[in-house]
Order: C-alpha cells, then sequence, then structure tokens
C-alpha cells in the first residue's frame, strides 16, 4: 500500500493538532475513524459491546481530516485509523485495543478503564 504524506505548513499542523487536542480533551473516549475502514468499524463495535459513549471523528468525512490525520502521526506516531485515546491517554489502534480488551494494561481491563473515566454508566 502506498499513499503520499502531506507536509503541512507549521500554522496549518498547529490548527490541527489544537483541534485534535481539543476534541482529545473534551471526551472520555475518542476515536479518529475512516468510516469505510473495517479496523475502524470493529474499534467502534468493541466499543458499543461496552455500552461506551465515545466521540468519533470520520476523517473521510471531514474537510480538515488529513491535517488532523497528519497531526495525529506527529502527535503519537501513528498515522493509521482507528487512533484510540482513552482519559486522553493513547491507545493505538485496533489491534491494540483487542489487546487491552483481551488482557487488561496497567492492570485494568477494558472495562475499568472505560468506567474511570465514566464512559460506561454504572
Amino acid at each position: 500500500m502506498s499513499f503520499i504524506i502531506r507536509r503541512l505548513s507549521p500554522a496549518t499542523m498547529d490548527v490541527a493538532q489544537k483541534k485534535a487536542q481539543q476534541l482529545i480533551d473534551d471526551n472520555a473516549v475518542m476515536v479518529f475513524s475512516k468510516s469505510y475502514c473495517q479496523y475502524s468499524r470493529n474499534t467502534k463495535s468493541i466499543l458499543d459491546s461496552f455500552g461506551a459513549q465515545y466521540k468519533a471523528y470520520e476523517l473521510d468525512q471531514e474537510s480538515d481530516g488529513d491535517d488532523i490525520q497528519s497531526a495525529l502521526q506527529n502527535m503519537t506516531g501513528q498515522r493509521t485509523v482507528p487512533n484510540i485515546f482513552i482519559g486522553k491517554k493513547h491507545i493505538g489502534g485496533n489491534s491494540d485495543l483487542e489487546n487491552v480488551k483481551n488482557n487488561g494494561k496497567d492492570g485494568q481491563s477494558l472495562e475499568e478503564m472505560l468506567r474511570s473515566v465514566n464512559a460506561i454508566k454504572a
């Protein structure tokens, strides 16, 4: 698979990073996604199976999606989607979320992580 990495001007990158960070800060669970991506769909399905409240930002449906995706790469080192944050912490992609679901992370199950950020109501 080949793709072109766009070079953003510093001003555009700054705006995109601020927007991405604001979305991460404002949402207990933030998923940067693409509507056609099977891995993004699987991530949302996993979160739905827990009844989790989350925000999905569909990069392919937003006018600034390419800029946000480039900013996320700069912020996390990950360009692929989904790009998942729980409690402002970068989880990674779909396989990382599946790993947390199956094995937990830092002594917490995925359900405990979601509850700790109030993404699942008691």
